[in-house]
């Protein structure tokens, strides 16, 4: 109990003491994980005992009654499957041929593993979507719609969203657009409509079905681009979950650039609504103003400046008081005449001697576009674009966009990724470190408890085949993997040890205490531990199947690292209980071998007494 409890302590530690993002989601589970293990240790030595002594009691199963027969049944059958499994470990230990299988079939996991994930079985990303009911859908106009237009045809795209049974609210912002990288847009030509579906038990269509629904209705309208985000697990809209921000000195550079990762994602399988992150320019009126002329004429840029803003923008420095209340007069051309941007290089601008000097006598005045915005990242030019992962992970997505985009960027830019592929890759970088911490502080337990260096690697190769299981079941299940799966698989490491440490320390004392050779203690210890490795492994399975096939709201969180326990315990637990006792074997010999002593006084060549097991 000491060992399987310091076991599970050694594994979440490492975890709680992960920073970052990973960190603010795992902290808190690591650290009610290791409280609560550390509590029941000290229930199982003081409670426990004092319950089992008042109450417990011997029972002598009878054929008298229905219980009696389905008890004794099932313990003929549990009998004759120890005995089947002894008779395993026996023909398994009885040459070299038969333990080269064993170790040949474990490693053999790994490389059916590398083919999952080859065949892009299992995908990879960061949080798994949830169907929330809730997400966001940003519509786009073209460029040179007015703000009036665009609020008349959101509203036309509000009543297209109530006709549907499973609307039940819809929350509009016309003008205005949010984005985690560039924050939140002020355009006349954008709106942006939160949507929030009735509960998932209450329609037929999932979130997903019903975005994808509205939006192939929105793009009926003329010059319309629509995209949809899902509500993430923190509460907001998500971004694309492949987001790539490309950067440089050169504006120029970094837009060409931005274009060939923006064609690529577009011929990539499995990508959809990619997209830049600069609009596309709107049409604006320019003027090059010729500064020899200019100055001739005795004016400044300055002054042209302030004229133009007055006439087109207006100024409000007058104010009109009533009492004590001030308004504000804003002075300026009607609408009409601002409207006829055509004719500014009629516009009179005053010089210092009072002269009237019209705009187009210093100035080329032409129609053209500009940006809509200008973005930077660390100080540099730079445009992000981004892309919906359709049947991949995000992450599986970036590695296929690496391996194209090698050195075919113009020359002085760069790419990073950020959101969901930068979260997935510190974040199973992170949690991979916590597992590899986890493993080494329960070996250096494990060589404590047992005083030996030797037989706690017998018991980590338990760890190495669980993965397998997990990833079948994940495979199977078709679930992706994400850092909550990866959370079940840094559980397996403590879940699967306790079968290793009850086999091996059962074999130690058959060998120390009752002097059985190395063989017989093997197949005694396997039979007599079968038991409570087959209790517990099935009673942890069961307890995950609510989670893993559950359709409540968040499920699709939990599902993976239910299955992955699922899985990883399963397969361990058939493969465990062959595999140990072959290492322990191996290992034993290999301590014969060198002579090798405990400081307990236990030797491996010491003299022994034969068992029988018939």
């Amino acid at each position: 109990a000491l060992s399987i409890t310091l076991v599970d302590v050694a594994v979440f530690l490492p975890l709680s003491l992960v920073s970052g993002l990973i960190g603010n989601i795992m902290r808190e589970f690591a650290l009610v994980v290791v409280v609560s293990t550390l509590m029941s240790l000290v229930v199982s030595f003081t409670i426990t005992p004092i319950l089992a002594s008042r109450f417990a009691k011997v029972q002598e199963l009878t054929k008298n009654s229905l219980m009696g027969r389905i008890g004794l049944l099932f313990e003929a059958g549990f009998t004759w499957i120890q005995k089947e499994y002894g008779r395993i470990i026996q023909w398994v230990l009885k040459n070299a041929l038969t333990k080269a299988m064993v170790i040949v079939l474990s490693l053999s996991t790994f490389f059916i593993i590398g083919v999952l994930f080859s065949l892009k079985l299992i995908p990879v990303e960061f949080i798994t979507q949830s169907d929330r009911g809730e997400f966001t859908v940003t519509v786009e106009f073209p460029p040179s719609t007015k703000v009036e237009e665009t609020n008349r045809l959101t509203q036309q795209i509000e009543s297209i969203m109530f006709e549907m049974p499973d609307v039940k609210r819809v929350l509009t912002n016309v003008g205005t657009s949010s984005s985690a990288f560039t924050g939140t847009q002020v355009l006349n030509n954008l709106a942006e409509m939160n949507v929030y579906l009735v509960p998932a038990n209450q329609r037929k269509l999932t979130t997903d079905q019903v975005g994808n629904n509205i939006k192939r209705k929105v793009m009926a309208f003329s010059g319309a681009k629509v995209r949809v985000n899902p509500i993430g697990i923190f509460g907001s809209a998500n971004d694309s979950p492949v987001q790539v921000v490309i950067s440089g000195p050169e504006r120029e550079s970094v837009i060409k650039g931005g274009k060939m990762i923006e064609q690529t994602l577009l011929k990539m399988v499995g990508t959809s609504d990619v997209r830049l992150s600069t609009e596309e320019g709107k049409l604006e009126t320019r003027l090059e103003v010729d500064r020899q002329k200019l100055s001739a004429l005795g004016l400044t840029i300055g002054e042209v400046g302030s004229a133009l803003r007055i006439a087109l923008q207006g100024n409000d420095d007058v104010k009109y008081r009533e009492g004590v209340t001030e308004y504000d007069i804003r002075i300026r051309l009607d609408e009409n005449d601002r409207n006829q941007t055509a004719e500014i290089g009629s516009m009179t601008v005053q010089n210092r001697m009072g002269q009237q000097i019209e705009i187009q006598q210093f100035a080329t005045i032409y129609q053209t576009t500009g940006a809509t915005k200008l973005e930077r990242r660390d100080r540099i030019p730079a445009v992000v674009i981004y892309a919906q992962p359709v049947g991949k992970g995000a992450a599986d997505i970036a590695d296929e966009l690496d391996k194209i985009l090698k050195d075919k960027l113009p020359q002085g830019t760069s790419y990073t990724y950020i959101g969901d592929v930068k979260n997935a890759r510190e974040g199973f970088g992170d949690m991979g470190i916590a597992m590899l911490g986890g493993i080494i502080f329960v070996y250096l337990i494990m060589v404590a408890l047992y005083d030996s260096y030797f037989y706690p690697l017998v018991n980590l190769f338990s760890v190495l085949v669980a993965p397998f299981g997990a990833f079948l079941a994940l495979a199977l299940g078709m679930r992706s993997m994400s850092i909550f799966t990866m959370l079940g698989l840094i559980m397996l490491i403590g879940l699967v040890m306790k079968n290793a440490i009850l086999l091996v320390d059962r074999a130690n004392s058959n060998r120390l205490e009752r002097g059985m050779d190395l063989r017989s203690a093997l197949v005694e210890a396997g039979e007599t531990r079968l038991r409570p490795i087959v209790m517990t492994t099935v009673a942890m399975v069961f307890g995950m199947f609510p989670i893993a096939f559950s359709h409540s709201a968040g499920s699709e969180w939990k599902a993976g690292l239910a299955l992955a326990l699922i899985g990883g315990l399963t397969g361990s637990m058939f493969l465990t209980l062959v595999l140990v006792p072959v290492i322990y074997y191996i290992f034993a010999r290999l301590r014969e071998i060198v002579g090798v002593k405990n400081k307990t006084g236990f030797s491996d060549n010491v003299a022994v007494v034969p068992h029988n097991h018939n």
